[in-house]
């Protein structure tokens, strides 16, 4: 029984991704069981009440899909989305996170978070939807983050748009006339526009 249990613990982490003890309660099975298997290095505790399967995620992506999981609305925007997508050489330390204007910003313990409200167009285009671990996480695609850089270089560092733009293009992660499209959307194409005449000769 100790074994089958413990092995049903270990398939739902796989399968989630990341679990808590209350999903082990929906199954019936006692929090000891989860103990077990941590103690038996099958599990991994990643936060308080929150755990992975052994050799799971990247610890930078567990915290996105943590973040996401408590905030299903929000939208992994900015360095954290830069780094999602292999555009910075920055680790963020933090999970920037766009909410919509008026939203309430949850309250998120276990991971820090910095929270930047969008409105209208500026948030709900350029949504990518990705599968980490068994959570989904929403995360603002190539072109629209890089225009968000630009958008908020004053918060993030005009150094960190102009690295993001840069790599964009010499990587060709999206097209020109996407970039220019969501620097629209942004109000930024004309802030971005002799920047991206430069970098394309």
């Amino acid at each position: 029984m100790t074994a089958s249990r413990i092995q049903q613990i270990v398939e739902l982490a796989h399968e989630k991704g990341l679990i808590r003890p209350r999903d082990l309660a929906a199954l019936g099975i006692p929090r000891q069981y989860l103990r077990m298997a941590c103690d038996r290095g099958l599990v991994q505790r990643v936060a308080r009440g929150l755990y992975r399967a052994a050799g799971g995620m990247m610890s930078e992506n567990v915290s996105l899909a943590e973040v996401c999981k408590r905030a299903p609305s929000g939208v992994i925007c900015l360095i954290s989305a830069l780094s999602f997508h292999e555009l910075t050489t920055q680790i963020p330390h933090i999970v920037y996170l766009a909410i919509e204007e008026k939203a309430h910003a949850p309250q998120i313990e276990t991971v820090e978070v910095q929270f930047f409200r969008f409105s209208g167009k500026a948030f709900t285009e350029g949504i990518e939807k990705h599968d980490v671990g068994g959570v989904e996480v929403r995360v603002f695609c190539v072109a629209k983050t890089v225009a968000d850089c630009f958008k908020y270089r004053n918060k993030i560092g005009l150094d960190v748009a102009i690295e993001a733009l840069r790599d964009c293009l010499h990587q060709r992660k999206a097209t020109v006339d996407d970039l220019v499209r969501y620097g629209c959307i942004c109000r930024v194409d004309q802030v971005m526009k002799p920047y991206m005449e430069a970098l394309l000769g």
